[in-house]
């Protein structure tokens, strides 16, 4: 499917798009918030500050793609594959991000405020000032990424594996 094409079924209320094979497309400011994307195959797609939230993302395909200063407010991306993504300034405030693939991702400046990163790996991923507070991050990945100046403020950090993370700066207050 072209991009085109889907946002045209958006706009006329199509919310389904389970499986869709949108590799490459330029998704760029677009609004699909709500939209089931399950499984979709949307690695190296420019989702650059695209409205997604509330959308489901399961076991979606997003590697390499640009997902900078987009909204993922309240997203489900359980599962997802988002090795080397550019996150950069995206919210992801309340987010499921349980068992998703986010090695070598950049989230510099990130909003993940109450996400929920259980089993998430993160190794190497750029978290440099990113909002992890109140996050849920048991049993995550977090191997040589880079927390530098990150806001870990209560967050559950039970079980994470830190080796060779860099903390410099981090806040790391009322955490378990």
């Amino acid at each position: 499917m072209k991009a085109d094409e889907l946002l045209k079924k958006y706009a006329a209320g199509a919310r389904n798009f389970t499986a869709v094979n949108l590799s490459e497309a330029n998704l760029r400011e677009a609004n699909l918030s709500g939209a089931i994307l399950d499984r979709a195959i949307l690695d190296g797609a420019n989702l650059n500050h695209a409205n997604l939230a509330q959308t489901s993302l399961v076991g979606a395909d997003l590697n390499g793609a640009n997902l900078s200063d987009a909204n993922l407010t309240g997203s489900n991306l359980a599962g997802a594959i988002l090795d080397g993504a550019i996150l950069d300034g995206a919210v992801l405030d309340g987010a499921n991000l349980s068992q998703a693939d986010l090695t070598v991702a950049n989230l510099i400046e990130a909003h993940l405020s109450e996400a929920e990163l259980h089993e998430a790996k993160l190794n190497a991923a750029n978290l440099d000032k990113a909002d992890l507070s109140g996050a849920d991050l048991t049993v995550a990945d977090l191997t040589q990424a880079n927390l530098t100046d990150a806001d870990l403020n209560k967050a559950n950090l039970n079980g994470a594996n830190l080796e060779g993370a860099n903390i410099e700066g981090t806040i790391l207050d009322g955490n378990e």
